[in-house]
């Protein structure tokens, strides 16, 4: 397993009125964070708050190129961005005990805080697919480049983690610093990823390695 530092590129916020931040999203030109009772974007280049949706947002959020996807409770909402409007709603694999989600290949992939695992879900029905275990507290979920990479949170150790999406053996470890913890994860499709913060009302981008088989 390679194991490193997280090398942390940018810090984002505090954003005003944010006291936590839970799940984060990436729509390919902003960023998306869930604070509780809004999702709000802002622009990864300039740091700035662009616009917010009033939607309760409590755990991860994922975007499929078109929608977003937000788990509010034992539920899991689809919400066009455009409008705010909650287009379709499904049932939370962990029933509300869900943290971390992302969007991969036609399919939500979510995070299961203190049962330590990773569902695969059908996104029309809610219907679990498959499960990944983990040995640690799952926090953030993202796909990029064929990777699959998680937060962990646990106690006062917290970590960016690649592991092998067939048997959850970690690959690759990024420890952040003592006292900086990992919330909500996605990546921008390249070498950055996006890390909530949980508590304090920040984002984080972390420098995402290339690993030998990225192209």
């Amino acid at each position: 397993m390679k194991h490193s530092a997280a090398e942390i590129l940018r810090e984002y916020g505090p954003f005003p009125d944010v006291d936590t931040v839970h799940g984060v999203s990436f729509d390919g030109q902003n960023v998306w964070f869930a604070t509780g009772e809004r999702l709000t974007a802002f622009d990864p280049a300039s740091g700035e708050t662009l616009r917010s949706i009033d939607v309760a947002a409590h755990a991860g959020t994922a975007y499929d190129g078109r929608h977003l996807f937000q788990l509010a409770g034992d539920r899991i909402q689809k919400i066009d961005p455009d409008t705010g409007k909650v287009l379709s709603i499904i049932p939370a694999p962990g029933g509300g005990r869900d943290s971390g989600m992302t969007w991969a290949e036609g399919t939500l992939w979510v995070g299961q805080n203190r049962e330590r695992k990773i569902h695969q879900i059908d996104p029309e029905t809610g219907k679990i697919l498959r499960t990944i275990d983990s040995n640690r507290f799952v926090t953030g979920v993202t796909w990029v480049d064929g990777e699959l990479w998680h937060g962990t949170w646990e106690g006062d150790q917290s970590d960016v983690r690649r592991v092998d999406p067939q048997s959850g053996k970690v690959l690759e470890r990024l420890d952040m610093p003592a006292g900086v913890g990992v919330s909500g994860l996605e990546s921008d499709g390249g070498d950055r990823l996006f890390c909530g913060s949980g508590p304090g009302g920040m984002v984080r981008s972390v420098r995402r390695p290339r690993s030998a088989g990225s192209v």
